[in-house]
């Protein structure tokens, strides 16, 4: 089995509509602090993403918080991480988390969870890293997002074993199970050469 050291978490800057999805963020870092896994993440106070900062950190568990200089007021950086990284730019901000992590995980989110999620499931795609990724998904709320990938394989436009590169769970402890269990395989990305 692989060894989690550090897991990147994308997160709303929000708390959604339901209280279980905040209930969802405070479980995952409770799951990661238990198991001695750090957190990486967008570095702010706000929504889910502070949600489970402060849960690993009252787990006493360690905290690297990288946010963009134009969002450290509008999203509050925390300052209570251990470390807290100021950048200048989003692309910087994804890049230093990437880099940082040895797995992935969304929780519910926006825009910005959507392609912070999409972006690295391409950079697995590509080979450009061969971590594993995976979605909490909380009272169903990746169910329609999911279909539609299912989709895009029937449509050919995904192949099969890049849609096998999420791992789904509605459990903390389950989706980290799946990521310390994930081995890398290389899938070729073209779906039919002679298509021009």
């Amino acid at each position: 089995m692989s060894r989690l050291r550090t897991v990147c978490v994308f997160a709303g800057s929000g708390l959604g509509a339901r209280d279980g999805y905040r209930d969802a963020a405070a479980a995952l870092g409770e799951a990661l602090a238990r198991r001695g896994i750090d957190l990486v993440y967008g570095g702010a106070t706000v929504g889910l993403m502070g949600e489970v900062a402060d849960a690993v950190l009252e787990g006493d568990g360690h905290v690297t918080g990288v946010i963009p200089s134009a969002l450290a007021e509008k999203e509050i950086a925390h300052e209570g991480v251990h470390d807290l990284r100021v950048v200048s730019s989003m692309h910087e901000r994804k890049a230093v988390m990437a880099d940082l992590a040895d797995g992935f995980v969304a929780l519910p989110g926006g825009l910005g969870t959507f392609e912070e999620l999409f972006e690295i499931l391409t950079w697995a795609q590509l080979g450009i890293h061969s971590k594993p990724v995976g979605v909490l998904n909380v009272g169903g709320y990746y169910d329609q997002l999911l279909d539609a990938l299912d989709h895009a394989v029937q449509e050919r436009f995904i192949r099969s074993g890049h849609r096998s590169l999420i791992a789904v769970d509605t459990d903390p402890d389950g989706l980290l199970d799946a990521l310390e269990a994930y081995r890398p395989r290389y899938v070729e990305k073209l779906l039919d050469r002679s298509a021009r």
